[in-house]
């Protein structure tokens, strides 16, 4: 089938070749492996910018596994997953969407903060995480059974989780959970020095500066500076900002828009500058 074979193509390119950098904190690599020899469905819960992306990233590399993304958004729909009837030069044609282009060709899923998609949209995944391993295409009248070494990863904040935004528990309790959260100082800091290519120094005061603004959490901050924020101002200071104006581009004003939030924030991390520098 010359689709099939586009699909084949298509996710051929997106096997990933080179390491992507993971520093395991726990069993996080051995829970996965085993979830995916056991064609179990896998749910990574944890804050913003804590390396959960990078985790599925580097389990795909490790599986030797194709990685198809989707990032999940308020107005994605089941037919932006599943596929749709589009109008071609021959006529009206159907197109796979990217997780039933997963589930035909055998590639790791990875739907990314799940809980941002419309809730009606995360039904179209019940099937994969049952014993049924199919996905149904309803407009399309078609079966799709999954392919062995198909698997599903679907990633979400509690930390944000409300009435409106959460997911359902008859979704929750079809997977297995990786919790994740910030390591700890001294191997966040070897992160960020492996990230961003900065010295020990710079790495450790940079941590510190996120654990002062995680201390805010709850007191109006939904979350504090994550290692993705760490790695952008290391990154900064690499290419020669000022440490001050590294801080306040990379973490002060991105976290929040609240003057006096804002304010808090900054006293908290000016309290871990050198002498004479300042956030303003």
């Amino acid at each position: 089938m010359p689709g099939a074979q586009k699909v084949s193509e298509n996710l051929s390119a997106q096997i990933i070749h080179d390491e992507p950098f993971f520093r395991a904190v726990a069993d996080e690599i051995e829970i996965f492996a085993a979830a995916y020899a056991g064609r179990l469905p896998v749910m990574l819960k944890g804050p913003t910018g804590c390396g959960k992306t990078r985790f599925v990233e580097h389990m795909a590399w490790r599986l030797k596994r194709p990685l198809v993304t989707v990032a999940a958004h308020e107005d994605l729909a089941a037919a932006d997953l599943a596929g749709r009837f589009l109008l071609a030069p021959e006529g009206t044609v159907w197109h796979d969407g990217p997780l039933t282009a997963a589930v035909r060709m055998g590639a790791i899923c990875y739907l990314d903060e799940i809980v941002e998609a419309r809730q009606d949209t995360t039904v179209v995944i019940h099937p994969l995480t049952d014993a049924r391993r199919s996905l149904p295409l309803d407009k399309k009248g078609e079966l799709v059974e999954a392919h062995p070494d198909f698997q599903l990863t679907i990633s979400y904040n509690p930390g944000y989780q409300s009435a409106v935004k959460d997911l359902k528990e008859s979704t929750k309790q079809r997977f297995v959970a990786i919790e994740f959260s910030y390591p700890e100082p001294s191997i966040e800091a070897e992160i960020v020095m492996r990230e961003a290519g900065v010295e020990a120094p710079i790495a450790s005061g940079l941590v510190d500066v996120a654990l002062r603004s995680r201390n805010l959490r709850g007191q109006g901050l939904a979350e504090g500076a994550s290692t993705r924020m760490l790695i952008h101002a290391a990154k900064l200071l690499r290419g020669g900002a000022p440490l001050s104006a590294a801080l306040r581009s990379a973490i002060l004003l991105p976290i929040t828009d609240e003057p006096d939030l804002r304010e808090a924030l900054g006293a908290a991390i000016a309290a871990s500058l050198p002498n004479g520098l300042s956030l303003q």
